[in-house]
């Protein structure tokens, strides 16, 4: 019983003294939950400093600080609402790129080494006549401030049919809609087409035909809905002459074969900007690492659905907005090369070099690309990434 009566005292002392003991690391930390120690926007400048420092070489340092500060954003004009819009954004000091041009070599000379380099790419066929020249989509308006200037746009707002007046997009996202180079009458598929900004320039076009707007995501389908409903009249999504689906688009060739006049393939992406401001949604994020390992493969059977479903002699533009090489050139040349061998489908590269001679006021425009070219985010023009190449199809 002594003994019993000492332990109790021997414990509640040992409980006093705990009082005044400090303590340390009583509850450790959880990393894991609490704090991310390689967040994907971290991951994501490994990365691109690790690749794209050899592959721009001395441009990279340049691009690096660009994409890494605020975007410029362009105003997509919304022909469907009121005419006074363009007036106002005008006022502001905005300009339209579309419009202001630089008409100086819009067919520029070609050094015989490069021609005897590129002949297959640059040519129309065997017979080595000249392709004809560049045509872009009409009645696309896209303003922008000037070069240098950061201002930002305000929001948009609804017009009396309660239609918003512009789009605020990477104005570089527009160029592979005016290298599609849609005509009166044309049927146009928009094989990607979430979240809309691109689907929206095709329509200000009027003159399409058929509009088939695929994405294979229902949920990003659903926010391209909502965003044509804020823009276009509703008597218009209604018709006949526009469909929005949601199927598989590495599937398409088998859905609708040689039907197109037009296919755009704006391809998910590494989406550098995004992956180097954003946390969310991150295609760097650890878990996601295998979906990015893969996106090659994916824009490759992309690209491949998009040429099966353009018709002969119809044209295919295929775009990103990454500056990766495995994911734009290599995609391309793989597609061009698995087209003929495994669909007996033969291509041509169209040039698209007029159309950057005529906006390199407004944008950067990388050198020296051998297939496709790309607009490269610079200080003073802060658009992109954006690559777009095109191909006609010959059979």
């Amino acid at each position: 019983m002594a003994l019993l009566v000492d332990s109790r005292l021997l414990m509640s002392r040992v409980r006093d003294l705990r009082c005044f003991t400090p303590r340390r690391h009583r509850v450790k930390e959880k990393w894991a939950a609490t704090r991310t120690k390689h967040p994907p926007t971290s991951l994501a400048l490994q990365h691109f400093d690790a690749t794209y420092s050899i592959q721009l070489g001395k441009l990279w340092p340049s691009v690096r600080v660009a994409l890494l500060s605020e975007r410029k954003y362009g105003a997509l004009l919304n022909n469907f609402s009121h005419e006074a819009v363009l007036a106002g954004l005008e006022a502001q000091g905005c300009r339209d790129f579309t419009s202001d041009t630089d008409t100086e070599a819009q067919t520029p000379e070609v050094s015989t080494e490069e021609e005897s380099s590129c002949v297959s790419m640059k040519k129309s066929g065997a017979d080595g006549q000249q392709l004809p020249p560049l045509q872009l989509s009409p009645h696309i308006k896209c303003l922008v401030f000037p070069r240098a200037d950061i201002t930002r746009f305000k929001p948009a707002r609804p017009d009396m049919c309660g239609l918003l007046g512009y789009y605020l997009m990477d104005a570089a996202s527009v160029l592979p809609c005016l290298a599609l180079g849609v005509q009166e009458g044309h049927n146009v598929l928009d094989l990607c087409a979430a979240s809309g900004g691109k689907t929206l320039a095709l329509l200000q076009t009027q003159c399409i035909g058929f509009l088939c707007v695929n994405d294979s995501s229902v949920s990003r389908t659903l926010r391209l809905k909502k965003v044509l409903h804020s823009y276009v009249p509703k008597q218009f999504l209604k018709d006949e002459k526009l469909r929005i689906t949601s199927f598989d688009g590495t599937k398409w060739g088998e859905i609708e074969r040689d039907t197109f006049d037009r296919v755009l393939v704006d391809v998910p992406c590494t989406t550098d900007r995004h992956s180097l401001l954003e946390d969310d949604n991150n295609i760097f994020s650890k878990n996601r690492t295998g979906e990015r390992r893969k996106l090659p493969q994916l824009q490759l059977e992309l690209l491949l659905a998009g040429i099966e479903a353009a018709c002969p002699g119809g044209e295919i533009v295929y775009s990103t907005c990454t500056l990766s090489q495995t994911q734009n050139l290599s995609v391309v040349e793989q597609a061009i090369y698995l087209a003929r061998e495994k669909h007996g489908i033969n291509l041509q590269v169209v040039d698209l070099r007029p159309l950057t001679c005529m906006f390199r006021k407004t944008f950067h425009f990388a050198p020296d690309l051998h297939l496709g070219e790309m607009v490269i985010p610079h200080l003073a023009a802060n658009f992109g990434p954006i690559y777009m190449c095109k191909l006609r199809r010959l059979t």
